[in-house]
């Protein structure tokens, strides 16, 4: 979340931040916070006043007594109670206007960075580079959707994914679930030499949603399992933000790396309307992520390595694939910068995001209360937070069988994925 002391001394400059999301609640709910900031600060030093003056008079009411001064005891205690009472109201009226300014809080999105480009909209998106596409370049043996190439060879069932699970659920099968494991394989090993690897739970709390900011905002679009109060994660990046929740690291171990392969739950609720069809939009994926705890000064440079990292994997595997540097008006509710990837599908025609790479600023850390201690200072400050998706699998696999179909209708995989194929890279149809 925003910190509110910035609101409160440099509430101009935020406002004109926010301004440029082009969104016109904005305005309005900032100075919701200033106003509300202002009311509890006013009411907590009055409550505070108030209990000091409570304190002093149960001090005296104490000598009184000792004296033998009874009468004036008894009315300093009228007098503390009548204080009291007040202090219990300020206190309540505190609460109310504490948790109303959370609340604003939790919803008002992150500041864009000054080098964001400037957009209403995913229109206003910046390609920033495009590598290895030819529009003219692919066969009509490439141009069949993935649906169709998963069914004639048997490695994609989404019939009886339906019968089990339902609408946008997927099963792959044979050579296409090794093909979907060795995704996960190849992502992990290219990141192993800096990341740590972490196999978090799956299902965390409200509060470890909350400090990423999937809630409030975006609660219709996770799996609740409201017996449990627990969340199927929708990203990896849910457990691996709040790994360091409510604790104070050294700046000497920042930048902290941590990777993960889990699944991926999220309901979709705002997908009407849009291409479902095959691996386009799931309810669950298997998805690999690179996430870091940096210093503020460290944030820039990490920004960069780990959209290079997600980058290379999708060089390494041949895919056409284009980056994005996403405007102001599409930035996510908790990113402060963000670029996507995305690679080309020829069976489907379409351009599909597979990655994204974001700085948060100190936004979650904030929800989270993730700190460093500066080295030879006793202050702290909050952490910055970086992610990306080093490979989601739907999308990915759909592009490469797309991509790598021969004219005999069988896929012949790039040689990279060798190693994790059982020795073979070419799926025909049984």
């Amino acid at each position: 979340m925003l910190d509110v002391r910035r609101v409160r001394t440099d509430f101009d400059s935020v406002l004109a931040a926010l301004e440029r999301r082009h969104d016109p609640s904005l305005p309005g709910q900032l100075e919701r916070v200033r106003d509300l900031d202002a009311r509890l600060r006013e009411l907590v030093g009055e409550r505070d006043e108030l209990r000091s003056r409570v304190k002093e008079l149960s001090k005296q009411v104490g000598t009184l007594h000792r004296d033998g001064r009874t009468t004036e005891a008894e009315a300093l205690q009228d007098e503390s109670r009548r204080l009291g009472e007040r202090e219990h109201q300020l206190d309540a009226e505190a609460d109310a206007v504490g948790q109303e300014l959370r609340g604003l809080l939790l919803r008002i999105p992150n500041v864009p960075a000054d080098e964001a480009p400037d957009g209403r909209s995913d229109a206003d998106n910046v390609v920033v580079r495009m590598e290895g596409f030819d529009p003219h370049g692919y066969a009509e043996h490439q141009r069949v959707p993935h649906w169709d190439v998963g069914t004639q060879l048997g490695i994609l069932d989404l019939e009886r994914a339906v019968k089990i699970s339902g609408a946008m659920f997927t099963m792959f099968r044979r050579q296409g679930a090794t093909l979907a494991r060795a995704l996960c394989q190849l992502a992990l090993d290219r990141n192993a030499d800096a990341f740590e690897e972490v196999r978090p739970p799956s299902l965390v709390s409200s509060s470890t949603l909350t400090a990423t900011g999937q809630l409030p905002k975006f609660a219709d679009d996770a799996y609740h399992v409201e017996r449990d109060d627990l969340w199927c994660i929708p990203t990896a990046e849910v457990p691996l933000t709040s790994i360091a929740k409510d604790e104070i690291l050294a700046e000497e171990d920042l930048p902290m790396r941590l990777m993960a392969y889990t699944p991926c739950f999220r309901r979709e609720a705002g997908s009407a309307g849009r291409d479902t069809r095959g691996l386009l939009r799931v309810h669950e994926f298997d998805k690999v992520e690179i996430l870091a705890y940096t210093t503020p000064e460290q944030a820039p440079a990490m920004l960069e390595e780990l959209l290079a990292r997600a980058e290379g994997t999708i060089a390494a595997l041949g895919l056409a694939y284009r980056v994005l540097d996403i405007c102001t008006g599409d930035l996510g509710q908790s990113h402060h910068r963000s670029f996507d990837l995305e690679v080309y599908a020829p069976g489907v025609d379409r351009w599909l995001e597979v990655s994204s790479v974001s700085w948060f600023s100190d936004y979650q850390a904030r929800r989270a209360n993730i700190r460093y201690r500066p080295t030879g200072e006793k202050r702290t400050e909050m952490v910055h937070t970086l992610n990306g998706s080093a490979l989601a699998v739907p999308r990915v696999w759909a592009a490469l069988v797309e991509t790598y179909r021969q004219p005999d209708g069988s896929v012949v995989l790039p040689d990279v994925l060798a190693p994790y194929l059982r020795g073979g890279t070419v799926i025909e149809a049984r």
